[in-house]
């Protein structure tokens, strides 16, 4: 038994090593929206979609910076998706207030539609914009942002532009989750490598989402991926394997969502996507399920259950997590400290993993805001 745990010790810290080096080097090559000077006129008119179901907690702030953007030429449209909450009073009483906003409201649900895509879609047909921006009803901006992100866009010629903002969750578990995640999503999507078109690696950020009109219409909008929950993901691939180009920036200092406030939205909120995210592969989360304990949780427990060469080599691999973990967090402004609870962050994720599979087997899918999908039809829209 040692010898097995030596030459795991000799692996996983040789792949610690490349995934630190390769986490190091990519953060380095991400730039900051905050960086980008505001673009000058003249000025391509963005249409911004923003789709709400049962959004009455925020969507009156989101709303509030979204007006406040020193952007000159912004169209505003507001799909109040089926909302049973006072999400509907709330945007008529702004519109009242503010009469550049669009509002329409959905509703029914056309069959073979994830209710999200439907809106995003809906949406754009009645933009008017050269440049559409996808973004949530729970998104704060500062009012420069849309402007940096455009110039951002025309300069390096990008045909599509996602930017990460910054997630405010309360409390030491969400904060350790959220730390985990972002080193997760960094190594499954390498969002450093996305702006090679020689590179299949694709990106999309749900909460600002930004494509040129004639690209969005070009890949058949949202409709090839009307029943993907993972929907942001897709669309960024889409127009990666169209051909067309797109980058990704960190929206720290300028843009921020508050993600879930409890652990139980967490789970609740994560479940509709994270088999979608494998594809719907048991064979992908049994695989997963074994590398992350095996890479990410055992190395802390063998600081208490083993000695020698092997002791210091998982150390070693403690302490590039640690490392790993803390430069992941920096733009997230995510306490230090958290790092320490990475492996309880995997046994989160992996939790969510497990749950989402076993409720989507057994309950054949997913109910998602009222409305429930059938495992048959999410599985046949593939991307």
């Amino acid at each position: 038994m040692e010898t097995v745990l030596f030459y795991l010790a000799i692996a996983a810290l040789c792949l610690w090593i490349a995934i630190g080096l390769e986490l190091f080097i990519g953060n380095r090559a991400i730039g900051f929206l905050k960086d980008i000077l505001p673009a000058q006129p003249p000025l391509p008119k963005v249409s911004i979609i923003i789709p709400a179901r049962n959004e009455e907690k925020n969507i009156r702030e989101a709303l509030q910076s979204v007006l406040k953007q020193d952007y000159g030429n912004l169209e505003f449209i507001i799909i109040n998706d089926r909302s049973t909450d006072g999400t509907g009073t709330i945007l008529a009483e702004m519109q009242r207030e503010d009469s550049r906003l669009h509002i329409y409201e959905i509703k029914v649900l056309p069959s073979g539609w994830l209710g999200k895509n439907h809106a995003l879609q809906f949406g754009a047909e009645r933009a008017t914009g050269e440049i559409l921006l996808f973004t949530d009803a729970d998104v704060i901006m500062q009012p420069s942002s849309i402007s940096r992100a455009v110039r951002y866009l025309l300069d390096k010629k990008l045909d599509h532009l996602a930017i990460a903002p910054v997630i405010n969750m309360p409390g030491y578990l969400l904060g350790v989750f959220t730390m985990t995640f972002t080193i997760f999503f960094s190594l499954y999507a390498l969002p450093w490598r996305v702006g090679n078109k020689n590179n299949r690696k694709h990106i999309g950020i749900g909460a600002f989402n930004m494509v040129r009109t004639e690209v969005y219409r070009a890949i058949g909008m949202h409709r090839p991926i009307a029943l993907r929950p993972d929907d942001d993901m897709k669309l960024g691939k889409l127009i990666k394997i169209n051909g067309y180009r797109q980058a990704f920036l960190h929206g720290e200092g300028l843009i921020q969502v508050e993600w879930y406030t409890s652990v139980r939205e967490l789970i609740d909120g994560l479940m509709k996507n994270a088999f979608a995210g494998v594809e719907y592969s048991i064979v992908m989360i049994v695989a997963s399920t074994v590398f992350q304990l095996s890479l990410n949780v055992w190395p802390f427990l063998a600081l208490f259950t083993t000695g020698g060469a092997t002791w210091i080599m998982n150390l070693a691999i403690v302490l590039i997590i640690l490392a790993a973990c803390i430069d992941a967090g920096r733009p997230q402004n995510l306490k230090p400290w958290y790092c320490i609870g990475f492996p309880l962050g995997t046994l989160m994720f992996l939790y969510i993993l497990w749950r989402a599979m076993i409720l989507n087997i057994r309950n054949d899918g997913i109910n998602w805001r009222g409305t429930h999908y059938s495992l048959a039809e999410l599985k046949a829209n593939k991307v």
